[in-house]
């Protein structure tokens, strides 16, 4: 029998779209998507048999925001509804291939191309030019009809087809195309900037210098692995889970439990947004909603040995669906092994002259997605002591302008480079934790430290207390980090007592974050409002799994957080979920370019009281005599 939650496969796919093309009443269909429409969460803890759904997105030859087919694989039968042209379906390949056809098609776009000096007489030299199709929304020309589908054109000029074309933009060149007219609307030229020069590669055919005083690394495990696989579900040292994939939520892990109690139903990226802070009119409109713009799922990579990952490595297959309902199986697009992480826990007797340590280790899940320039590695901690962590690796290539003769402006696009800038920007990601802490209902707390006043019990000013107040509504989660008092929070169950008689609890341990530097009422702010704060909590409902809506192509910010939230819902103890928001800052440097070297954001999930003690006392002892 299949797992409620086990990710959707070929087969699955292909008859869902079988189905789909007997009853949908499209002439055509660009799809964007195929995901698992995952039963209610009772309905899952329960154990209860659930129908297999494939929730099947796209365009067609109506004119509106596209469909939505919800595709029952157990009764054959299939449920379409279409979207309003305020709130659409992702994007498609076939669209952004569309785009970049229209695009170099375009007379004055070409025109425009050959004053800069670019050759486009040839179906070779158009094959050098790269085209990178950016969602319109919030930004929309107005020679855009409401309602249509729109994306914006910038360019790039490589030397050949292996080239870094991003070395080279054409600068002060957009091209408008409304997807749903299939035509270009306006080519918008702000003028001729000389096209840099010097190149951008990076890759292993052309290195500077290879170093050759590197030696080999090697991750053994001579009797295998700790962990077991079954399917999609993974036991390892008490933990039980299960992995999948969702096109705009990427790499989810699934009923997490520790021990045999559950911790949390559900874990991942809600979506994300990175807006640019420069005034420049190529970059002053960028706000991708990677996440649900352009079905980051969807992009994800296929994982490489000794490259992507090391060590005693697992993989699993995702299936997904391509632009014109076929499938397409991502080999290794999901990475699992384990990493030694140095001591978990020592202490050396001064009197007795030994000494007692253990070594730690973690479980590592992860997946790596390529938007556009950008690469981001979403990784999975598991570690022996219980605590869970969330890392994101950003990677790839900075957005970039060519540097011409206007003044410069470095606060906002910073020099990387004698020919290029790049705009300051953020990357903002909102991730949405399911709580199932002991199995019940959970609430949600505040602590931090607080100064005690100087007094006849402080006489010195030394001393601090750590205070914690509930929050016991949506209104009152609203919450932002406050480093300089220590704050975090804390998710507990009021039911669940431990042997000190004080509920358990997981802590949310955040990391040093900004936020949505984009002010409310901007379209920045409206269409990503969950950048707001870092905090936000709701009574867990089927259908509020999108921090910034389901549907965000060409919308203004509806069904976020923000309207989530709007009701002021009671969550003093209910089926928790909390949304945590984590950004980067990115004020890029020279050493960011060609390729930008790892950077990082995330936040721990650290047992508080969960335990009863410290739960890795049993480890052996590694130590060599």
């Amino acid at each position: 029998m299949t797992h409620p939650l086990e990710p959707i496969s070929a087969k699955e796919i292909n008859t869902a779209v079988e189905i789909f093309r007997k009853t949908a009443y499209g002439t055509e269909a660009f799809f964007s998507s195929a995901s698992l429409l995952e039963p209610p969460k009772h309905i899952v803890k329960s154990g209860a048999m659930a129908p297999r759904v494939v929730k099947l997105l796209g365009v067609d030859n109506i004119p509106d925001g596209g469909f939505v087919a919800e595709v029952n694989i157990t009764s054959e039968s299939a449920s379409i509804s279409r979207l309003p042209g305020d709130s659409q379906a992702p994007y498609s390949f076939a669209e952004l291939g569309m785009a970049v056809m229209l695009t170099k098609q375009n007379e004055a776009w070409i025109a425009a191309i050959a004053k800069r000096g670019i050759p486009v007489s040839t179906e070779k030299d158009l094959k050098l030019i790269q085209i990178d199709p950016w969602p319109a929304g919030g930004f929309v020309h107005s020679k855009i009809p409401k309602g249509h589908r729109a994306v914006k054109c910038i360019a790039f000029l490589k030397e050949d087809e292996t080239d870094n074309g991003y070395a080279r933009p054409v600068h002060g060149l957009i091209a408008h195309i409304d997807l749903t007219d299939r035509q270009v609307v306006d080519i918008e030229d702000h003028g001729v900037v000389p096209m840099p020069k010097e190149s951008g590669r990076f890759d292993s055919q052309n290195p500077v210098s290879a170093r050759t005083d590197l030696t080999d690394i090697d991750i053994i495990q001579p009797n295998g692995p700790s962990f077991k696989v079954d399917g999609y579900k993974i036991n390892w040292q008490g933990y039980e889970f299960r992995v999948g994939m969702h096109p705009v939520n990427g790499l989810v892990l699934s009923q997490i439990t520790l021990q045999g109690r559950p911790i949390l139903y559900r874990a991942a990226l809600s979506d994300m947004v990175v807006p640019y802070g420069d005034q420049d009119p190529m970059h002053s409109w960028k706000h991708v909603l990677d996440a649900s713009e352009y079905n980051m799922g969807q992009m994800v990579n296929s994982l490489k040995l000794g490259c992507d990952c090391l060590g005693e490595i697992y993989y699993f297959n995702i299936d997904q669906i391509t632009w014109d309902g076929k499938v397409k199986t991502v080999e290794n697009a999901i990475c699992m092994h384990e990493e030694d992480y140095g001591i978990q826990w020592k202490h050396h007797d001064t009197e007795s002259n030994k000494s007692e340590v253990r070594r730690s280790r973690r479980l590592v899940v992860s997946s790596i997605f390529t938007v556009g320039n950008y690469d981001y590695g979403f990784y999975w901690y598991l570690y022996l002591d219980g605590t869970i962590q969330m890392e994101v690796k950003l990677t790839g290539i900075v957005g970039v302008s060519a540097i011409g003769k206007e003044k410069e402006n470095t606060g906002q696009s910073p020099h990387i480079s004698a020919e290029l800038s790049s705009p300051v920007h953020q990357h903002v990601f909102c991730f949405r934790l399911d709580w199932d802490l002991d199995g019940g209902k959970n609430a949600l707390y505040e602590n931090q430290i607080e100064v005690l006043p100087t007094n006849k019990n402080n006489p010195h000013g030394t001393q601090f207390r750590s205070v914690s107040r509930q929050l016991i509504d949506e209104d009152s989660a609203k919450r932002n980090n406050a480093p300089e008092v220590s704050r975090h929070w804390r998710v507990v169950n009021q039911n669940s007592l431990n042997a000190l008689g004080k509920p358990v609890a997981y802590k949310l341990l955040p990391q040093a974050s900004p936020n949505l530097f984009a002010t409310p009422d901007s379209p920045v702010g409206r269409r990503a409002g969950f950048g707001r704060y870092h905090l936000w909590a709701t009574p867990y409902a089927d259908e509020e799994l999108f921090a910034s809506g389901p549907y965000t192509v060409m919308h203004g910010g509806q069904k976020g957080l923000p309207d989530i939230t709007q009701g002021n819902r009671d969550i003093s103890d209910c089926d928790l979920v909390v949304w945590h928001t984590v950004a980067v800052t990115h004020v890029p440097r020279p050493e960011d370019w060609p390729v930008m070297p790892v950077e990082y954001c995330g936040f721990h999930l650290i047992p508080t009281g969960f335990f009863d003690k410290n739960p890795t006392l049993d480890l052996p002892s590694s130590c060599k005599k």
